[in-house]
């Protein structure tokens, strides 16, 4: 029993992510949510409470997913950046979950807050280490290095009405992370003269 209640959470899970991705919270609709997991809609409700709770396990689950992805590697901020940046080429509906976040749940919180915590530890030990530019706070800077990173995917490009960065050609593609890994290497490299 315990093994079918998670492969029904878990399907609910996608199916919401699907939906919560492409309505947000005031478009998305438990009906669809439940007939696209093949689950009854009361389960919804079971399992997840109301329908912003559930949007907040979606998120909480991205998110935890998506800081799982991309490895982090202290020693490398600009590849960091371009895995990034290949991630979210690969799975654009996180930035849409994470932009209906920022309008209808600018509150809530997941469990990035530690991870991000922890890769500023890891930020901080290498700028005292002489890896990275000591320059910035090191809270600063992986912001900076990440924001770089999701800069396109928030930018409207030639009128694009799709997902951003669905008509990229290859070329402006590779143009593209190649501006964010050189950006994220200006700011995290250490100069000649040690800043």
């Amino acid at each position: 029993m315990p093994r079918n209640s998670s492969a029904t959470k878990a399907r609910l899970l996608d199916a919401a992510f699907t939906e919560f991705a492409a309505y947000g919270i005031a478009g998305a609709r438990v009906d669809r949510i439940a007939e696209a997991a093949g689950a009854n809609k009361r389960l919804i409700y079971v399992y997840f409470g109301n329908k912003e709770q559930l949007f907040d396990a979606v998120l909480q689950r991205a998110m935890t997913e998506g800081a799982e992805s991309v490895p982090f590697d202290v020693d490398d901020l600009p590849g960091y950046a371009g895995a990034i940046f290949d991630h979210l080429v690969a799975r654009p509906d996180l930035m849409r979950l994470r932009l209906w976040k920022l309008l209808e749940r600018p509150s809530v919180t997941g469990p990035e807050p530690d991870a991000f915590r922890r890769k500023v530890a890891g930020v901080a030990d290498a700028q005292q280490r002489g890896v990275l530019a000591p320059g910035m706070q090191p809270d600063d800077l992986l912001t900076m290095v990440l924001a770089m990173a999701q800069a396109w995917f928030w930018a409207a490009e030639d009128g694009d009405p799709g997902p951003v960065g669905h008509s990229w050609s290859p070329e402006r593609l590779a143009l593209h992370r190649s501006a964010v890994v050189e950006a994220a290497r200006r700011i995290s490299q250490r100069t000649a003269e040690g800043s």
